[in-house]
């Protein structure tokens, strides 16, 4: 018996269902439409998932219906593998994939709900949004207003709104393009728009 239980450990070490996603880290971005957030981050190498949601108000349990009553933000919950991608790789792909500059939403979406906001979960997530944000405001040459906030509750959104972009592509592209996102992002970083997402022209 101690020899099968012994043998059942060993074995464990090596297949373990639920290890395959154990040192996977998680990043809170709030850029806008959470649909065209989500589909970007999921396009970058070593993004593993990323889920619509709301982040940074005051109220509980907030839906699509209420969020912005309660202050919060649309925002996309962003599970990676650090040993393929960095947080600072992320950090220099968000600055790129939105208008920093924006502090009254972003885009054709305006409001308080759709401002940007970097959601620092720790210290060490701080020291680099801070840093990377010093970097990309010299690389745009105009100030960054999207603020680095602390670590916030994530409320995951409707499953209706999650994968949006794969579910109801011909009306998710026509949103983005009638919304002028990618013409704008394209504007203000000309060849660096984009930088980490594979593929992308206004997918």
């Amino acid at each position: 018996m101690q020899k099968l239980l012994f043998t059942a450990a060993i074995a464990g070490m090596f297949f373990n269902p639920g290890s395959a996603n154990a040192e996977t880290k998680t990043a809170i971005f709030a850029g806008g439409c959470f649909w065209c957030v989500e589909s970007d981050f999921e396009k970058v190498k070593g993004v593993e998932e990323v889920i619509s949601g709301y982040a940074g108000g005051t109220s509980d349990n907030p839906t699509y219906k209420n969020h912005s009553a309660g202050g919060h933000l649309e925002v996309a919950e962003i599970i990676y593998d650090p040993a393929v991608v960095s947080y600072s790789d992320l950090l220099e792909t968000y600055w790129r994939t939105i208008d920093p500059t924006d502090d009254g939403g972003q885009f054709c979406d305006r409001g308080h709900s759709y401002t940007t906001a970097v959601f620092a979960l720790d210290d060490e997530q701080a020291r680099l949004a801070e840093a990377s944000k010093k970097a990309a405001q010299e690389a745009l040459g105009r100030t960054i207003v999207t603020p680095i906030r602390g670590s916030a509750t994530f409320y995951e959104a409707e499953g209706y709104h999650q994968d949006y972009y794969k579910r109801n592509t011909v009306r998710y592209k026509y949103y983005r393009w009638a919304c002028g996102r990618d013409a704008r992002v394209e504007e203000l970083w000309g060849d660096e728009a984009y930088k980490g997402v594979t593929g992308h022209k206004g997918s």
